[in-house]
């Protein structure tokens, strides 16, 4: 590889690295956090009634105990009902306007209380933007990601030969630099795997608007339904409440590999009104199959997802693979350590970029305080916002909170850089 190509890489890597360090970092940080997102759900509301399964007459109960508690106001479009998993052993039934526990007899128990959850999930996937612009700029930043690991790589020709050389003892730069480029070569395949699934997912309305208009005359819902499957026909007359359980017995008569663990409901209680029970699938990436029943409960059709083209099939298993949705704990906590690992990668890369700037005479002690705040702001931002869920409970403001505590930090950051100056002086 030629000199002149190294420094055109290396140029390339610093550059889009500036461009996007402080929110690739809040977004690896944010990441690991929610590896744990059932678990975190657990720990906001203990109280709440876990099972390890459910009969379907209990969540049919539920079902009409929840829509009987919302007669006064106007019908609901959709219901979901997330059934006992592994992870997150409730029964939790979410409607346009409420989402409550139930228990094992299909009875009502308490509003569902995760906001903290909630908060670093949208913090991660949109960063408390609006969804449009939020997931377009978050998946922009995996495509930069992945750009970042591929000219880093390319910068450092010898980076897989000296990949177990750490000078961690070292007290000057090179102990920054040997850090970031082991760590880097150490979770190469992960960083890849993690941004390209990342900036699929959040680049879903860029290439979704794309797709319609090349291929569906502008109709999105189209493109939305080629891979998930279609809604179905509006009907807003009247109807009774639907019955699950001859899709749910369908679907252990029919599917009995497929572990049901989502069902939705479309435009419950009207004459249009339809199922859909999401399965896993064993063995699979997928985040599940999508199973079409109607009103009364007969089977229509499958999506596709685990047995359709193979671009349904990719698209499924983004989303497992980019959250470490699969083999259990074990797998989550590779997630939380490839993870941490990536936090480090972020973080190291602009302090070696600060040092080059000092060693060229062009200090910049701006930066450098901003970048620390950064460091520092973001985790104690996530323990913030955790401790003000604890203390004020789910409607506690997480978003002024967790900026708070970062212009505090960055404010700490610098008063104690100032005094350490006088200090020496």
């Amino acid at each position: 590889m030629g000199k002149a190509t190294v420094q055109k890489a290396l140029s390339a890597h610093s550059a889009i690295g500036l461009i996007c360090c402080a929110l690739l970092y809040l977004i690896c940080v944010t990441g690991t956090a929610i590896v744990l997102y059932e678990e975190w759900q657990r720990f906001e509301q203990p109280g709440a009634p876990e099972m390890a399964s459910i009969e379907p007459a209990a969540i049919q109960r539920g079902i009409e105990n929840v829509l009987e508690s919302e007669k006064a106001q106007a019908t609901t479009t959709h219901l979901f009902v997330h059934l006992p998993t592994d992870a997150l052993p409730r029964t939790t039934i979410t409607t346009d306007t409420q989402a409550v526990h139930i228990d094992a007899a299909g009875g009502i128990v308490m509003p569902e209380e995760n906001a903290w959850a909630k908060f670093v999930l949208a913090l991660h996937y949109r960063l408390n933007l609006p969804a449009i612009v939020g997931m377009t700029l978050v998946g922009a930043l995996g495509a930069m990601m992945v750009a970042l690991a591929i000219s880093g790589t390319m910068a450092h020709p010898r980076i897989f030969r000296d990949a177990f050389r750490l000078r961690a003892r070292r007290k000057d730069d090179i102990a920054t630099v040997d850090w970031h480029n082991r760590l880097a070569v150490w979770t190469l395949p992960f960083g890849i795997a993690i941004a390209l699934t990342g900036a699929i997912i959040g680049l879903f309305y860029v290439s979704g608007f794309g797709m319609a208009a090349t291929a569906y005359g502008g109709d999105v819902e189209r493109v939305t339904e080629a891979i998930f499957g279609e809604e179905g026909e509006p009907d807003p007359a009247p109807a009774v409440t639907p019955d699950i359980l001859p899709a749910l017995n369908y679907m252990t008569a029919n599917f009995e590999k497929v572990t049901p663990y989502y069902v939705i409901l479309h435009d419950p209680q009207t004459a249009g009104q339809h199922i859909q029970i999401i399965g896993e699938h064993p063995q699979r990436r997928i985040f599940g199959e999508y199973y079409a029943f109607d009103g009364d409960g007969q089977f229509l059709s499958s999506a596709g997802l685990a047995d359709g083209s193979i671009g349904q099939q990719l698209a499924a298993s983004t989303y497992n693979l980019h959250f470490g949705n699969f083999g259990g704990l074990p797998v989550k906590i590779a997630y939380i350590v490839f993870g941490l690992a990536l936090s480090a990668i972020a973080a190291t890369g602009t302090f070696i970029w600060l040092n080059r700037r000092e060693r060229r005479g062009l200090p910049a002690k701006r930066l450098r305080t901003l970048w620390w705040a950064v460091v520092i702001g973001t985790p104690l931002g996530l323990v913030t916002t955790l401790v003000g869920r604890l203390l004020y409970g789910n409607s506690a403001p997480f978003v002024s909170i967790f900026w708070a505590t970062f212009i505090l930090t960055a404010i700490s950051v610098a008063a104690f850089r100032w005094r350490r100056v006088r200090l020496i002086k």
